[in-house]
């Protein structure tokens, strides 16, 4: 009977192959035999997206039909080579198949993970890392330019602390695995188009552990985690910029089971100043002065983040002119040294003058 391997697939004709291959993922693990699907659901799944997902095939299929197919098997495998001269698959017999997926690379994640074997041997006992976390972290100006450390607390995932991360309550009687041995794993028959496939997967008993609890933690369930609020002591870095984050490793979400915690990364929001604007490693301010300062020249004092400095104003300054101050700016973050600060001169030119100052402006005569 003809199959229609775009409706198996639930995408239109017209799908590109990301689209295509978007929908089996979430089919096949939906249908997933060790999830409780489908295992003939799941076969078809497969067999519809060894065509579609093949260019060449799909041309085919679209012409032709499933027909095109009829007597080779819509994957199109050829275990032949494998059997040849007695290599390949020593278990290779009769259309069954016994070896681990550890010898079978990667394909859509591992060629085991794409019949739903899951990993090998070294994969049976592996516990999934702690989440990333991340979050704000409000810093005023000058704190960010000079660094500093700063406590903060949040909530998280955090191991616990009442079995230290094993999950087993205090005292419990922890024994290895009466189904899996304490390996983790365990065989299993399975059926797929290539026919019948011995393959190790995860201990259900255990769930890969290899041991068990006479009772499990009555704070954390089990997990080895629970829900803490905690505090921690971060080192700012002198010259952090807003938008820039710090990584703190091991601060994230604690992993179940005593596994790795995850990263936090803090994104810094740095608080406007008054006065002070920055610009890269630089600090850019602005100041006054009158007219009189203009022409005959001047020193002021200018306030920078490392204190009050005097600034030389020539004589003939223009309004809009800009003076560096050396190494009055930021720290920089990677490097030595400091930035500078840039200082604006605007010129106050007077309103409502007194006849007596118009007078002398007027004998001035520039």
């Amino acid at each position: 009977m003809p199959k229609d391997y775009y409706n198996i697939l639930g995408v239109d004709k017209k799908a590109s192959p990301d689209e295509i291959k978007n929908a089996f993922r979430k089919k096949a693990h939906e249908h997933h035999p060790d999830k409780g699907g489908n295992a003939e659901k799941f076969k078809e799944l497969n067999e519809a997206y060894q065509v579609l997902g093949n260019p060449e095939k799909r041309q085919r299929y679209d012409q032709f039909g499933s027909a095109a197919f009829d007597g080779q098997g819509a994957g199109g495998f050829n275990w032949g080579g494998f059997n040849q001269g007695g290599q390949g698959f020593s278990g290779f017999q009769n259309g069954n198949i016994n070896f681990d997926m550890d010898d079978l690379g990667d394909m859509f994640g591992g060629f085991g993970d794409l019949f739903g074997f899951g990993g090998g041997r070294q994969t049976s006992r592996r516990q999934t890392r702690g989440r990333d976390m991340e979050m704000n972290l409000a810093l005023e100006f000058l704190e960010a330019a000079f660094g500093l450390e700063k406590e903060i607390s949040f909530a998280k995932n955090a191991t616990c602390d009442r079995c230290h991360g094993n999950g087993a309550e205090p005292g419990a009687k922890i024994e290895t695995c009466s189904t899996c041995h304490g390996s983790g794993r365990v065989s299993r028959l399975q059926r797929t188009i290539l026919g019948s496939i011995q393959t190790q997967i995860v201990c259900q008993e255990c769930a890969g552990e290899g041991k068990t609890y006479s009772q499990k933690c009555q704070k954390c369930g089990g997990t080895g985690v629970h829900r803490d609020n905690v505090k921690i002591k971060v080192r700012v870095p002198a010259g952090v910029a807003d938008g820039e984050s710090i990584r703190l490793s091991g601060q994230g979400e604690a992993g179940p089971k005593g596994s790795a915690a995850g990263d936090l990364y803090l994104r810094v929001k740095v608080k406007a100043h008054r006065k002070f604007l920055r610009d890269g490693y630089d600090i850019r301010t602005e100041e006054t002065i009158n007219i009189k300062q203009a022409i005959l020249g001047d020193k002021i004092d200018v306030e920078t983040i490392h204190g009050s400095v005097k600034l030389k104003i020539p004589e003939g300054t223009q309004s809009g002119t800009t003076f560096r101050l050396k190494e009055k700016g930021i720290a920089r973050l990677h490097n030595r040294g400091l930035g500078d600060q840039l200082v604006k001169v605007t010129v106050n030119i007077p309103k409502n003058l007194t006849r007596q100052q118009r007078q002398l402006s007027e004998e001035l005569d520039f």
